[in-house]
């Protein structure tokens, strides 16, 4: 796929937004933004945990059901979740019933509750793990990175789930960690300065 693609309005967004109708307002005004938020990090670990093996479209359209179905995702809320929560997800056909994707949720929320006690936040342990632009990749040219590596390897290491490499590659394109916007894409430069103007956790 192109790096870019002549939107709807004439201007040139990255190519996957040309993929289906709901990714540009995604793109515009989500993916790429820095996000200091528990509750939003936390959920973009677990809905990525969940897209494996699957489309973003597919977790996209189902995202307002996924955030009824764990609270929005409110990890403390999560972490209370029994057996009797799994079996209900399992017939809520509004989210991907997959039973082990659902216990890593409720197993990765007991566990960001550990990382609220060891570092004050979630965001403040994840945004250690923002390399350095000179650090990154071209845009788009990656599906891991020595940053995402290393937040995967400490994140298994601390007993969380669906947190390999890849996963975690996107969660960090996606939460602003990172810049991955085409080189050429409107929104790149708009993201630049949210990165830029955004206060570090921690």
């Amino acid at each position: 796929m192109a790096l870019t693609t002549s939107a709807p309005d004439g201007r040139p967004r990255c190519g996957w937004c040309a993929a289906a109708p709901e990714f540009l307002p995604y793109h515009d005004h989500e993916w790429g933004f820095p996000v200091g938020d528990d509750h939003r990090l936390f959920e973009k670990l677990c809905l990525e945990g969940f897209q494996s093996g699957l489309s973003w479209r597919t977790i996209l359209a189902k995202r307002d059901n996924f955030r009824a179905a764990f609270h929005d995702f409110d990890f403390n809320r999560v972490a209370t979740f029994t057996e009797a929560d799994v079996a209900r997800l399992l017939q809520d056909a509004g989210i991907i019933r997959h039973r082990g994707k659902i216990e890593a949720v409720i197993n990765n929320a007991a566990r960001a509750q550990d990382l609220v006690r060891q570092e004050g936040s979630l965001a403040a342990y994840l945004w250690r793990y923002e390399p350095r632009p000179e650090d990154c990749a071209p845009p788009q040219t990656a599906s891991t990175s020595p940053a995402s590596i290393a937040l995967s390897k400490d994140l298994k290491k601390r007993g969380w789930k669906f947190v390999g490499p890849t996963t975690v590659f996107a969660f960090m394109q996606a939460m602003g960690l990172i810049n991955d916007h085409a080189e050429g894409c409107v929104v790149r430069e708009e993201a630049e300065r949210a990165r830029a103007g955004f206060r570090r956790p921690g």
